[in-house]
């Protein structure tokens, strides 16, 4: 005799059913698919064999390994890092709470990266590193797209302006538009040739390859952006633990994550007397340090004074290690 199907399951086979019906679709097809579909494993889940496949260094030199895994690494963090910010430019019904679990989240994302780039600051060894980097010009971490969106999806485009004429864009009467805010984002300006004081092809290929997309982006989210959610709460959903989840947010892209670079850019292109150039000729010296960019998501949570001291501690380091 077949045993009997339990309450518990006859309940979830009316539901089943239920669905596909109102679904117009055939309950008994379904359930065929799951009797010959196969288990699924671990290695098929994640798509292993793919994942593992992608590590294609274009030298011999071991620690070139090191390297492009770190930063496919740093990429799929960046793209969780977005997709916690879709979720909060999208919700029709937010909350602090909802917009607060979510900041920490990305929070979180932003911590492990910034704790592990011990990899990349002493993991690699130096006179390694300055040969293989050699094959990968014009290609630098400049170009990564994500990282640019993150700050198109946390702030208006006039918190990333360029320091030396934010003030001006600020003061002006004129409603600019968001192309002339873009042409002055203060990326680009470390995708200036130190030497000539022309752009760069890596700047060149990053804005042939992305600035169609990049406008879209600051365009649909010129009202919803993180900053601009924040702001549109009403005061009593602006509360001090969403605050301090901003303001942590903004320490780690804005302070944190760049001082990590500076230190990798000391360790590996810092000679006596002078710095060696980034790949794709990139100004990092210029373009890194966030004491001199003083870039912002979220201002109004900022006093005067320490919007002045912007990453001031990485100026304070780097005059005492001369």
């Amino acid at each position: 005799m077949s045993e009997e199907i339990s309450p518990e399951i006859a309940q979830r086979i009316k539901l089943l059913e239920d669905k596909f019906k109102n679904s117009g679709q055939d309950m008994l097809s379904y359930l065929d698919g799951l009797l010959y579909d196969t288990y699924t494993t671990y290695w098929d889940y994640i798509r292993l064999d793919t994942l593992l496949s992608l590590q294609l260094p274009y030298t011999e030199f071991p620690d070139e390994m090191i390297f492009i895994s770190y930063h496919q690494i740093t990429e799929l963090y960046f793209k969780l890092i977005i997709h916690e910010q879709m979720q909060i430019i999208e919700s029709t019904t937010l909350t602090a709470a909802f917009f607060e679990e979510k900041i920490k989240r990305i929070n979180r994302y932003y911590t492990v990266l910034i704790n592990s780039f011990e990899v990349m600051i002493q993991g690699m060894e130096r006179h390694q590193f300055l040969k293989f980097r050699m094959s990968l010009l014009p290609a630098s971490g400049f170009q990564s797209a994500q990282f640019r969106m993150i700050e198109f999806y946390s702030s208006d485009l006039i918190n990333l302006v360029h320091p030396s004429v934010r003030s001006r864009f600020r003061e002006s009467e004129k409603n600019h538009t968001q192309k002339e805010l873009f042409e002055n984002i203060y990326w680009k300006k470390g995708g200036i040739d130190m030497n000539t004081g022309e752009k760069t092809l890596t700047l060149k290929q990053f804005e042939k390859r992305y600035t169609p997309r990049f406008l879209r982006i600051t365009k649909e989210v010129e009202h919803t952006n993180l900053n601009q959610r924040y702001l549109a709460l009403p005061k009593e959903e602006q509360t001090q633990e969403l605050q301090d989840a901003l303001r942590r947010l903004d320490q780690n892209a804005n302070i944190n994550w760049l001082l990590m670079h500076m230190g990798a850019a000391h360790r590996y292109l810092r000679k006596e007397g002078e710095a060696v150039k980034a790949t794709g000729g990139t100004n990092w010296k210029e373009f890194l340090p966030p004491s001199f960019q003083k870039i912002s998501f979220f201002p109004s949570l900022w006093t005067q004074e320490e919007h002045e001291n912007w990453g001031k501690q990485w100026v304070d380091h780097a005059l005492n290690t001369k």
